[in-house]
């Protein structure tokens, strides 16, 4: 989206996504910088958000309009998207209890989670990257048409 810039309305997105922006990195340094801002940003938001994922799914399965059309169940209605949410949010709760050295921070065996939370990441990247070939592959979209054709370029068909 931010490269259908046009019209009447391009300064808005521009207004809008330099806002969005400029919150992540102001609400990132309030959830760094003390224990109380963490625990509010990545314990108490992320609890709030799991409260309203689970309204609007709720409303989807009764067929609520409100919750049909909702951006959330629109456009992030997959395993992929709330894996990628709570994976780094998990990540940094781990980072938070190293660095304050609280609860499991606090033990010897816990200091790898950095690199853990990272691989878990990556696997869930690779995992959604091959439902995506195998949706392809099983569709008859995007990925046949290419291994048709790379069939047809070595046969000398094409």
């Amino acid at each position: 989206m931010l490269f259908q810039l046009y019209g009447d309305t391009a300064l808005w997105q521009i207004l809008g996504w330099i806002l969005v922006f400029v919150g992540l990195i102001v609400m990132n340094e309030i959830g760094r910088r003390t224990v109380k801002g963490g625990i509010a940003v990545f314990v108490v938001l992320p609890l709030a958000l799991t409260a309203y994922f689970i309204a609007i799914k709720i409303g989807a399965m009764a067929h609520a309009s409100w919750a049909l059309n909702n951006p959330t169940h629109v456009y992030m209605n997959g395993w992929f998207h709330y894996a990628k949410l709570y994976a780094a949010d998990i990540g940094c709760v781990g980072f938070l209890m190293l660095k304050y050295q609280w609860g499991l921070g606090k033990k010897e065996w816990f200091k790898p989670w950095p690199f853990i939370i990272v691989a878990i990441n990556i696997l869930i990247a690779v995992a959604s990257d091959f439902e995506s070939a195998y949706n392809g592959f099983v569709a008859g979209g995007w990925w046949v048409f290419i291994l048709l054709r790379r069939r047809m370029i070595c046969s000398g068909l094409i």
